[in-house]
């Protein structure tokens, strides 16, 4: 926000690490992690969506992955390890996610398949409070 900005600005340049908001980090491999924090800011951007049933809801929130039986829907032409947001039925964002499967492939497996991997969650609030930064 531009309150913060102000705020900021009577910091020195060298004291200041870093301002706004935390989208994600590295990791050691350097391959960047998207983290829960950015989740208000690119859902209403995304492009490939995933629904969740209702008793899915709380596994997803738990850090598990979402199988077939707890897909309520996906969004059409969804490649296999694309980056998704998942919903839930109601249309609130819950997290981020990675699809195991594309949308044509979501249709054949088994109910027990994984079809979207865990990324992040609402839930991480609650379990990493003391870490989350």
């Amino acid at each position: 926000s531009e309150k913060v900005l102000k705020v900021a600005t009577s910091i020195p340049r060298d004291n200041l690490v870093s301002l706004g908001t935390c989208f994600g980090k590295f990791t050691k491999s350097q391959k960047f992690r998207l983290s829960v924090m950015a989740l208000d800011f690119l859902a209403p951007y995304a492009k490939y969506k995933v629904w969740v049933k209702p008793g899915s809801e709380q596994s997803f929130l738990y850090g598990n992955h979402v199988l077939k039986s707890g897909l309520g829907r996906i969004t059409e032409n969804t490649a296999q390890y694309q980056g998704v947001v998942v919903y839930s039925m109601a249309d609130v964002p819950l997290g981020f996610g990675v699809a195991a499967k594309s949308t044509q492939e979501c249709r054949k497996v088994d109910p027990m398949a994984i079809v979207v991997f865990h990324q992040a969650d609402v839930g991480e609030y609650v379990r990493n409070e003391d870490t989350l930064t």
